[in-house]
């Protein structure tokens, strides 16, 4: 039970090691892109290329839906990157249902745990399995791979890396006993909400390295963004300056090679972006065919 690229991997997995995947259960077809021409899920292509059944429920409690799974007769559901599932569906098979999870549980439960890792300053992360109950990603843990983030890592290549691993733990998983050690449960624990359009603009009165982890966490996708004479401008790298200015958001530029905006401490040099009606671009391009109005931002 997948939706993304990320859980491709998973599933790849267990047709290389020979597991009798019975079924997938993905996200309907839905309209997408500029043309909303309806698009399949990452998942559901693969399984077809792969001659697997595939069923895309509307809601999980249907029905026929269920008489549909139950008549697979699965030992075991393996869930990556899926919709939270009722108990009727996660607690079908004899065997029980894995989840696989990008972050180190109980650390990091919810929708984002590979931008929150990166965009709250973390140097590890890593891929849990566990059992799953009806509370989101609270189930007894099975195994943890822990997984470096480098200071040059954005969202996009943890995604690459944690997806590789937690198919690589999946299968570790399967090869083992499916004894689940319980999670500790405590308010420290830091969470992984879902990413809003307001948590991907930018506060240039921060300090530069947290600014810096947010347009990391938020790279390629959703982009962390500021404003620009009044368009968005979307940032997808930068790197800390030793500059600095006296207001916060100010640009200091030549017009030709380099790009810097002054945070709360020192000022971000900005390596590549996109404006508003533009294409993404390095920002030697950019300035290239830019004229600033007025220099600063926000």
């Amino acid at each position: 039970m997948g939706t993304p690229e990320f859980a491709v991997a998973s599933l790849d997995a267990l047709l290389a090691n020979k597991y009798n995947v019975v079924a997938v259960v993905t996200a309907p077809d839905k309209p997408a892109g500029r043309g909303m021409e309806i698009q399949q899920s990452a998942v559901k292509k693969f399984a077809v290329q792969n001659n697997i059944p595939v069923l895309q429920p509307d809601k999980l409690r249907d029905p026929q839906f269920l008489d549909s799974l139950k008549s697979y007769n699965s030992n075991i559901q393996v869930v990556v990157a899926f919709r939270m599932l009722p108990e009727v569906v996660w607690n079908m098979p004899a065997f029980g249902t894995i989840n696989v999870h990008a972050s180190l549980l109980p650390d990091y439960r919810g929708a984002a745990p590979i931008n929150r890792a990166i965009m709250n300053g973390e140097t590890v992360t890593g891929v849990t399995t566990f059992l799953l109950q009806q509370e989101i990603d609270t189930g007894n843990i099975l195994l943890q791979k822990e997984v470096k983030i480098d200071k040059t890592d954005n969202a996009g290549t943890l995604h690459d890396k944690l997806k590789e691993e937690g198919a690589k733990l999946l299968i570790k998983t399967l090869e083992g006993t499916l004894l689940g050690t319980p999670q500790k449960h405590t308010n420290s624990h830091k969470h992984a909400p879902k990413i809003f359009p307001a948590d991907c603009e930018i506060d240039w009165n921060k300090p530069a390295e947290n600014i810096n982890n947010l347009i990391r966490g938020l790279s390629p996708y959703p982009t962390a963004f500021t404003k620009l004479e009044g368009k968005k401008l979307k940032i997808f790298s930068a790197e800390i300056s030793s500059g600095k200015s006296k207001t916060a958001g100010e640009i200091l530029t030549d017009g030709k090679t380099y790009f810097e905006i002054s945070c709360a401490d020192k000022n971000l040099k900005i390596l590549n972006l996109q404006l508003e009606g533009k294409k993404r671009m390095p920002v030697e391009d950019f300035l290239r065919g830019y004229r600033f109005q007025k220099l600063s931002v926000g």
